[in-house]
């Protein structure tokens, strides 16, 4: 998504390169939206898998749709939509199959065993590998996950977003679905991320990054810091660090726009927490101080997975 004009301006040569350096790192998840920049990022991955596909696990979002000033007008989860936005996504990615296809969203107008139906379908054809699911509750993973074997949830997690740990993990356990983590650093909010001095810039419209919410997570962010200097680490490693020592099924996204940041996140590695470690960290950096919520008001009604 940052590759493609959600955090500023970014360079196709260098996203490119960073991809390719990922892959040549043993990185295999690459994860995307056919929204994120309405197609771009779909055709900007394409051009740096020709040759390498086999290297790639591509997972794919869909069904929010956008008009041509990238407003958010909607989302459609039919299973007629469902297949039209996959032979598009096929097309801009250069590749004959995807192979974990997911609504980005729940429809609230669509039953998901609709949308998961067709995605079923499209398994059956040969289109789609695998079923993933984003954002969504524990009764619409049951639901899910009834019509058709879920192999993943999408959801934000990380030190300051714990939400899931509740209802939804315990549920995925017992289902045996795996988790891609998205936000780990929260946006670069847990790294101290300057906003874009060019172009559109999502966080300038999430609560955690007003002003006065800022200031505040600034002291969580620093304690962050502090640990990584003492355990000889980035800000960056740490956290991703942390969402890996949570649970081998979990998978830290990881959302890199340069080679260095790329090689920042990877020190991840380097980096093996203890269970005491894990909860110094949770203690330093408590998810019950950030300051805001993940999304505005409006999103935030739209995530099943908050209800």
């Amino acid at each position: 998504m940052a590759m493609s004009g959600m955090y500023g301006h970014s360079d196709e040569n260098e996203s490119i390169a960073t991809i390719h350096a990922a892959l040549e790192h043993g990185i295999t998840l690459l994860d995307t939206g056919d929204f994120y920049g309405s197609g771009h990022n779909e055709m900007l991955i394409g051009r740096a898998l020709r040759g390498r596909r086999e290297s790639a696990l591509l997972s794919v979002k869909f069904g929010a749709m956008r008009s041509p000033d990238q407003a958010f007008v909607g989302f459609d989860g039919r299973p007629v939509a469902v297949k039209n936005f996959l032979s598009y996504t096929l097309k801009r990615l250069g590749v004959d199959h995807i192979d974990i296809y997911r609504p980005s969203r729940l429809d609230p107008n669509v039953p998901i065993e609709d949308t998961v139906g067709a995605i079923a379908d499209m398994i059956k054809a040969g289109y789609v590998r695998y079923v993933g699911l984003s954002e969504v509750g524990p009764d619409t993973i049951r639901r899910a996950h009834a019509v058709h074997p879920v192999c993943d949830l999408q959801i934000e997690y990380s030190l300051i977003s714990r939400g899931p740990e509740n209802k939804i993990f315990p549920l995925l356990a017992e289902l045996g679905i795996g988790v891609t983590a998205y936000g780990v650093l929260s946006r670069g909010l847990l790294t101290a991320s300057p906003f874009a001095t060019k172009g559109f810039d999502l966080r300038r419209n999430l609560p955690r990054f007003s002003a006065d919410n800022r200031a505040q997570n600034q002291r969580l962010v620093d304690a962050l810091g502090r640990l990584g200097a003492e355990k000889g680490t980035t800000a960056v490693a740490l956290a991703v660090a942390w969402v890996l020592g949570k649970g081998q099924n979990l998978v830290p996204l990881v959302g890199s726009r340069t080679r260095a940041q790329l090689a920042d996140a990877l020190g991840a590695l380097d980096v093996a927490l203890t269970p005491a470690e894990l909860a110094q960290l949770e203690e330093a950096v408590p998810a019950s101080a950030v300051a805001g919520a993940r999304y505005d008001a409006h999103q935030m009604k739209m995530l099943d997975s908050e209800k």
